[in-house]
This record gives C-alpha cells, structure tokens and sequence, in this order.
C-alpha cells in the first residue's frame, strides 16, 4: 500500500541526525522546564508536555531551515 512507513511515523530520513535531535529535545525541554523521563519510559509524560516539546522542536526546526534556505549561518 503506497504511503506505509512500516508502522513507524518516527522514521528519520537521515538517521544520523538522530543524535541532533536528542540534543534538541533535552534543550527544549530544558527551556521549557520539563523533566524527560530518565528511563526512556513516556507512559506517564502528560500529553500537555508531549504536545510543549513537540511544538517547540517543531517550531526550531523550521527556523533553522528558513535560515539555511535565506543563507544565514546563524542557528540560534
């Protein structure tokens, strides 16, 4: 069927970006002032801190890509 990703909607097209995006998400998290579980367990993270992070990483990623597209080098 055309459109499956083989379950997963977590796929990183460029897997080693992986390690970047962990570092994003402790950071946002950081800002954000919320405690990522340390046992990689997510069953009791609220949905209003899921929903925060995932917005927030959202919102920085699509500010680094404006950057790079306008030739800025700035990240940050």
């Amino acid at each position: 069927m055309a459109g499956r990703n083989n379950g997963s909607s977590n796929t990183l097209v460029v897997p080693q970006a992986n390690a970047a995006l962990q570092q994003m998400k402790y950071e946002a998290a950081q800002e954000l002032g919320i405690q990522i579980p340390q046992d990689g367990y997510y069953g009791n993270f609220s949905t209003r801190d899921a929903g925060s992070l995932g917005g927030y990483i959202t919102r920085k990623l699509v500010q680094i890509a404006e950057q790079q597209l306008s030739g800025s080098s700035q990240f940050r």
